[in-house]
């Protein structure tokens, strides 16, 4: 008897080295798919989030295109950057990092902060409410950053943590407490910005709570990697409705000419 080999869609998630959050996370959020998805990931050096030189120097281009080139012998059908500095590096910064893991791997590629952008604009988010364990700097020039992208954060809420692992130590209950603070400035969607924060098991709680969507870093992630590898997010459920708002917008599967100086 002749057995078919199974070709999950595979997505490779690089990884900042001392998150320990991503990682289970995304993977129980692609479990519904069973053996037609899977997720896989490479790390590079990231231990303190400021904007201090050592910590920007973390996001030098080279390191991550080497953790790109590993991953892609795993033969992924999308390369995506798990992780949020071009909230407060720019869009520009991700749009020039997908080009390049691109061109050194030939395989699609797309990030966290891309793929905010596409969903804030194909929901037509005007006010937003943030969340993040991050400093006062990093906070903002985020806030500058979406001000620039024709959007108004009504309502923040930070830890000044530089962590970047001691990020993944604060309980989901606590992160929770945070998000339904900024819930009171009744914004069109509360951004839980960071990828090593447990924000998402406590995302449709609150939005049966309170009736906003709740858009955590790592299942924005997921849903838009599900969405641009060609399966449907809604399959995904216990994470915030975030992924019913992606299959909603429809997002076309991720092709090369996409990550060529254009946005994902």
């Amino acid at each position: 008897m002749k057995y078919p080999a199974v070709d999950p869609r595979r997505v490779g998630m690089l990884t900042p080295s001392s998150n320990t959050v991503l990682e289970p996370y995304t993977s129980a959020m692609f479990a519904p798919f069973g053996e037609a998805a899977s997720a896989h990931f490479g790390r590079f050096r990231v231990v303190e989030i400021s904007m201090s030189d050592a910590s920007q120097a973390q996001f030098t281009l080279e390191p991550i295109l080497e953790a790109a080139e590993r991953l892609a012998e795993a033969r992924p059908h999308l390369i995506a950057w798990n992780g949020t500095s071009a909230s407060w590096l720019g869009l520009d910064k991700d749009r020039a990092l997908c080009a390049a893991i691109t061109e050194r791997t030939g395989v699609p590629a797309t990030s966290t902060i891309l793929a905010y952008d596409a969903l804030l604009k194909g929901m037509g988010v005007k006010r937003l409410g943030v969340v993040t364990p991050y400093v006062e700097e990093i906070e903002t020039r985020m806030i500058a950053n979406y001000a620039g992208q024709g959007i108004e954060v009504v309502s923040s809420n930070r830890l000044n943590d530089r962590g970047n692992y001691s990020f993944a130590t604060y309980p989901p209950a606590q992160v929770g407490a945070m998000i339904e603070r900024v819930a009171e400035a009744k914004p069109d969607a509360i951004a839980v910005v960071c990828t090593n924060f447990r924000g998402a098991p406590e995302a449709a709680r609150i939005e049966d709570a309170t009736g906003i969507p709740v858009l955590d870093s790592v299942a924005v992630t997921a849903a838009h990697c599900l969405s641009r590898v060609g399966l449907d997010p809604a399959q995904v459920t216990d994470w915030g409705g975030v992924f019913q708002t992606v299959a909603a917008l429809g997002l076309p599967p991720l092709t090369l000419s996409e990550t060529k100086g254009t946005s994902t």
